[in-house]
């Protein structure tokens, strides 16, 4: 009941925005970035980016090059939010993603950092609905097909943008069925070593807590060190990429040891919902760039 009521209220705000009620979000969320960025972070993922006060931009001005964003299929329409009770029929993918970086990539000549070819990761959580939304977000990624990374007949192009889908797991199913699709799929240490293909799983993803207890105060336990290794090794070996969620993100000496573990190991998407945190500590170290 609390479903249908949620869409009941969103598609009449949806109504009512159409109808002049709301202004627009399409001309901030596309302003353009500011002009001048630092150089691309490899590393740097935005967790929950779009809870910035610029979605998308703000982690493209501290050199992020992958951004998420939760997503709900409200009446046809993707609205990013963390929760239902946040959802904003103003706030949609298209205009707070997609637009802005189809405008960055034709401004930039083909990509959204200025100057690195680098494709973008966009992870797009969905929340709930998985197949129904997967099938909705694949609407949106081909009307944008220009700019994404494609996998088609076997082959992967790589774009300006490369989706990447994750949360509710019911999406797996439409996008194997695909023999061309502009996404691909976040998987779990579950799917190490189940000959699941890169080019359908190119990111391995767990949360930080589950496996591993240490929290960056003391030594990090030589077990879980060897542990961290053999998850990132097993990972990096069959093409896949590495992302770990919850891991430490207060400020302070804790997160800095973490995060130097994870670098170490070969961690490829470090987490952070604080920007200018994880730039820094990227740039005292010398860490990787695009």
């Amino acid at each position: 009941m609390a479903h249908l009521t949620r869409r009941r209220v969103v598609s009449t705000a949806l109504a009512t925005a159409a109808a002049g009620a709301f202004i627009p979000a399409q001309a901030a969320a596309a302003a353009p970035a500011r002009p001048a960025r630092p150089r691309p972070l490899a590393p740097a993922h935005a967790h929950n980016d779009y809870l910035h006060p610029r979605p998308l931009h703000d982690a493209l001005a501290h050199g992020f090059t992958s951004v998420e964003a939760d997503v709900f299929l409200v009446d046809g329409e993707l609205l990013v939010a963390h929760e239902e009770s946040s959802l904003d029929p103003a706030r949609t993918l298209t205009a707070l993603y997609l637009d802005p970086l189809h405008a960055l990539v034709r401004a930039n000549h083909g990509s959204v950092h200025a100057g690195h070819r680098a494709p973008l990761q966009l992870l797009i959580d969905i929340k709930d609905d998985g197949a129904a939304a997967y099938l909705a977000l694949d609407r949106l990624l081909r009307s944008h097909r220009h700019i994404m990374t494609r996998y088609s007949h076997g082959r992967v192009r790589t774009g300006a943008v490369t989706p990447v889908i994750s949360g509710d797991r019911a999406a797996r199913v439409p996008m194997e069925a695909q023999t061309t699709r502009y996404a691909f799929y976040d998987g779990r240490p579950d799917d190490l070593g189940t000959g699941a293909p890169a080019s359908l799983i190119p990111l391995i993803s767990a949360n930080w807590t589950q496996g591993f207890g240490w929290q960056g105060t003391g030594p990090f336990p030589a077990a879980e060190r060897a542990r961290l290794r053999g998850h990132v090794d097993a990972a990096h070996a069959a093409g896949q990429r590495v992302r770990f969620w919850a891991t430490p993100d207060t400020p302070g000496p804790a997160r800095d040891a973490v995060w130097d573990e994870l670098l170490a190991a070969g961690v490829d998407h470090l987490n952070t919902d604080d920007l200018a945190g994880l730039a820094a500590f990227l740039r005292r170290r010398g860490r990787p760039r695009a």
